[in-house]
């Protein structure tokens, strides 16, 4: 399976084209973004999990700014590669959110498989905006809770970190469509 798509701010500013490639083994984003949260910014990322949605390798580079390279062996454990140093940190994250993107949902709502009203919380490898970045460019834990409304089509993100709630509506690959106030989907073409 393989499909791509666009999305912009919530305003209509900057633009986002991501490509979701999955199959037995692997689910594969792959992005580039022109942003504006926190500021102006430029950004290619790609993620690689494996064939349970567990984030495997993680790349995102800021155009102009800083790259970060991590690992995870599916078991929780996580690795720099650009520093070669283990990230402890990160212990028992399963799931990336990338802040420039809301692709990397798809891989915490696909892990999960939540039922319809189930709920969990979560603790996510945050990669920050840029305008975020204190010190090294890493992940960081951040306390996440999806719950499952309407199964395979509607859930509730609550970025527990930030007191964040928004109800996302998923396509059928599982990619969000809007992002209340913060990303829209644009209309795809023919």
């Amino acid at each position: 399976m393989r499909t791509s798509v666009c999305w912009t701010n919530w305003q209509g500013q900057g633009l986002e084209r991501c490509t979701l490639v999955q199959d037995d083994e692997h689910l594969i984003l792959e992005g580039v973004v022109s942003g504006t949260r926190g500021g102006k910014y430029g950004a290619y990322y790609s993620v690689r999990a494996d064939a349970q949605c567990r984030t495997r390798e993680v790349l995102v580079k800021y155009i102009g700014g800083q790259t970060l390279h991590v690992v995870a062996d599916g078991d929780g454990h996580w690795h720099d590669i650009l520093g070669d140093r283990p990230v402890p940190s990160l212990d028992g994250c399963f799931d990336v959110d990338i802040g420039v993107t809301p692709a990397t949902n798809t891989l915490a709502i696909k892990r999960l498989g939540l039922a319809p009203k189930a709920r969990q919380d979560i603790v996510a490898a945050y990669v920050p905006l840029p305008s975020q970045i204190e010190g090294a460019f890493l992940p960081v834990p951040a306390q996440q809770r999806y719950t499952c409304l309407i199964a395979d089509r509607r859930y509730r993100y609550e970025g527990l970190f930030r007191s964040f709630k928004a109800e996302l509506e998923l396509d059928r690959f599982g990619l969000v469509m809007n992002y209340p106030d913060t990303f829209r989907r644009m209309a795809e073409n023919g």
